[in-house]
Order: C-alpha cells, then structure tokens, then sequence
C-alpha cells in the first residue's frame, strides 16, 4: 500500500505467486516437497525513493500454544520430562521450523554509494527458490496449533519505517491410499448386557467392517455391519467420522475431539436384527491425515454406536487415513470383499438363541418418543456427539440367563424350548 519515503512514495508494494491455484490448494492441489515457488514482487512509486534493500523471506512452521487451568502446577510432563509452572495456569508452547530462506531481490548499489535509487513507475523484480527436498508436513489450522507456510517480500528504506507484503503457501504432504497398508479391510465386533445389577434383559451385539483403512476427500465409505437386539430395548444405531487433534508441548498433551460426519440407521426393536450392506458415510471436506509432524497430529476414526435407553452405549471405533491420492480400480474388488465380510459375518446367526428371551414389548409398536416415557427408572442417555462412552452402570456378566417372566407376559400357548437358555457371548 502506499507510504511516505524520502523523495517519494511507494504506491504499490504486492507479491504475486506464478501459479494461484497452487498457493491456495486449488486444482494443482498446493505445493510438495522439492517443488519450485516462483513469482514477482511489483513495486510501483509516485517518484524517486531510495532504497536499503528488497529482501525476500519464506517460512514455515509448526506452532502449538495453550494456557492450562488454573491450580495445574509443577510435574512430570507425558514424556517423562520434569515441567516446572511459574504459577496457575502455565501456557504450554513448542514450535517447528520446517522452512526458512533469504533471498536479496535489489542489485548492490553503484560504487561509493549506501543506497540506491529506484525512478518512479513500476518495478518488477522475480524470484525463485525450491523447496527442501526433505518432507513436509501437510498446513493445517486447528483448535490449539497450526502448521503454516508464506513468502514475505521487505522493502527496507533508509527514512521510513520497512515496508512488507506476505502470501501464504498452501503445502500437501500427499498420501496415497492405494499402498498396501491402507488397502487391508478393518472388522470390529463386541457386546455388551443390557441392564443394571442383576436385572439384565439379554445382549445387543454388533459388528462392522470398512473395506479399506485409506479414503479421500469426498468418497463414501461403505459401512457392512449386523446389528442384534435381544435387549428389552428400543435400539437406534449411528456412525460418525472423528477428526482428532493431539497438541504435544512442554511435556504436556492436548487434545481437541470433533465430529464431522454421520448417519443414523433404524430403529431396532427388541429381539430383531438389522443388517447395513454397505450404508455410505460420505467424508466432507477436511484435511488431510498429519501423521508426521512431532507437535501436532491430525487422525481420523470411524465409529458405529448404539444408542441404548437407559444404559451406557455400545461403540466400535475403526481407524481411518485421510489421504490426497485416491485409490484406482478398488471398485473391482467390492464385490469379492462384500461376499468375504457377508462369510465373516454369518457366525453370528449361532450366537444367540433360536428364540429371542423377551416376551412381547410394546416398545416394538409404538413410537420412540412414547416408549421413553415408560422407562423414567432410567436416565436419559448422553449423546454421543457431546460425551462418548461415559459409564452409567454398573454390569455383572455372570447373570446371562433370562429373567423368568412377569405374570402379564406368561405365554399361554408357550414353544416347545426351554424356559431358561444360556445365550453366548461374543469376544
């Protein structure tokens, strides 16, 4: 912008990089390791100004800061490094350098002479450097730290405070989801008793699968899962994508934990099963997985969970990559690992009895919103996007056996089994 100097102005001072859409992340997808930044500095004056020098600077860096509550005083930080607060409330902080360069843009002034005299009108002077050929971490922006890359242009005049213009680069540290480890499918299976002390009313199990560990940006990711209810409950299963952001500084970890994606599946009355046959969770636009920066690290999950009134709930959590290369011809393997996962998963038709233990439920023909008002012996449920998984009851596992039956819900015709049947659990 304009300023005053000696024996003239500077109207115009503005740094214009060659490829726009590369600095900020667009089509060319940023800059990587190795790649060459080139661009202008424009210098345009309102008359002769002389100059101490034009000097460009590129930069980037890893910074983490954060203030801790008050009353956190002096300990032994994660990593076993003894950390010292001068008071409550110590501010953590840590910082990586993973580019500095300077590079003089002005000719040395002639011979006898300390500056040198720019005449009015418009200036260009380019610039080129490259960046190390040594990785760098992906830029990113979170809650407690960022990871950021710029070019900054200086003009130094000998009468006037300096001058200075900055751009900031937009860095990918690409991932390819195609390699071998990202490639192997993840399964998770658990379960979990339904109840309070000894008045459990039976397991809902559950099991998933993701094809493959690595996805992109704007993918779906199909969800195989087989959910089982022979709980006394009215079940509703979710999944959600999970963006975690760990701080590490001065010994100290912080972590930042949000969700930014999710589907909810159906109810799930008790003693019926549901089956997600590749239900797709589509991954909007978030960064990329940062898995090499030693202060700060972005990781992704995968959860399917259940909400079950009045009682803690059941969750599988499944890692997930965030990659920028996306996978080709994986399409031609869905069908063989859908059939794979259908074989996986057929084992847990032997785990639970032929007749499910509860006796006929109301919950399985009214509405939701009217079955929760018959359970008030109960709290109601956390949410699981604002808490995951805090415990709410106790359970005993050696009560596995169905309860015998209220005297409304005595069967008169009842089936030839019998009346008290183990179920099996699954490990």
């Amino acid at each position: 912008g304009p300023g005053p100097g000696a024996g003239g102005a500077v109207k115009t001072l503005a740094l214009v990089l060659e490829d726009e859409a590369r600095r900020a992340g667009g089509g060319g997808g940023g800059y990587c390791s190795g790649d060459t930044v080139s661009g202008q500095v424009l210098l345009e004056l309102a008359g002769p100004l002389p100059l101490r020098g034009l000097r460009l600077e590129a930069a980037g860096r890893a910074r983490v800061a954060w203030s801790e509550s008050p009353g956190a005083g002096p300990g032994a930080g994660s990593w076993g490094v003894a950390v010292r607060a001068a008071g409550p409330g110590p501010r953590r902080e840590a910082e990586v350098r993973y580019l500095d360069i300077r590079q003089s843009l002005l000719r040395d002034p002639p011979e006898g002479e300390e500056n040198l005299i720019l005449l009015d009108g418009r200036h260009e002077f380019p610039f080129s450097f490259q960046l190390p050929q040594e990785p760098l971490v992906t830029s990113f922006t979170g809650k407690y730290g960022s990871i950021q890359y710029y070019v900054k242009a200086i003009l130094e005049r000998p009468a006037a405070p300096d001058q200075s213009v900055q751009t900031e680069l937009q860095v990918i540290s690409h991932i390819d989801v195609s390699s071998p480890a990202l490639l192997t499918p993840v399964l998770r299976s658990q379960e979990k008793m339904v109840g309070c002390w000894f008045f459990t009313s039976g397991p809902v199990s559950l099991s998933a699968k993701i094809e493959r560990k690595g996805y992109c940006n704007g993918e779906a990711i199909p969800i195989y899962a087989e959910i089982e209810n022979c709980s006394s409950r009215l079940i509703v299963p979710k999944a959600a994508i999970f963006q975690t952001q760990t701080y590490l500084a001065s010994g100290k970890t912080k972590t930042f934990r949000q969700m930014v994606a999710n589907v909810r599946g159906n109810h799930i009355a008790s003693g019926s099963t549901d089956t997600w046959n590749g239900k797709t969770l589509k991954i909007p636009p978030v960064s990329p997985s940062i898995l090499d920066c030693c202060i700060i690290r972005v990781e992704y999950s995968l959860a399917v969970y259940i909400h079950i009134p009045g009682a803690k709930k059941l969750m599988i959590e499944m890692p997930l990559v965030i990659g920028t290369i996306p996978c080709i011809g994986f399409s031609s393997r869905n069908s063989s690992i859908t059939s794979q996962f259908s074989m996986d998963m057929s084992w847990l038709a032997l785990t639970m009895p032929e007749h499910p233990e509860a006796p006929p439920n109301y919950a399985d023909v009214v509405s939701e919103e009217e079955f929760s008002r018959h359970v008030p012996a109960y709290p109601p449920p956390i949410d699981c996007e604002e808490q995951l998984c805090c415990p709410v009851f106790a359970y005993i596992q050696e009560f596995r056996f169905q309860p015998p039956p209220l005297y409304s819900e005595i069967d008169p015709h009842p089936a030839d089994v019998e009346e008290i049947q183990p179920v099996s659990f699954m490990l």
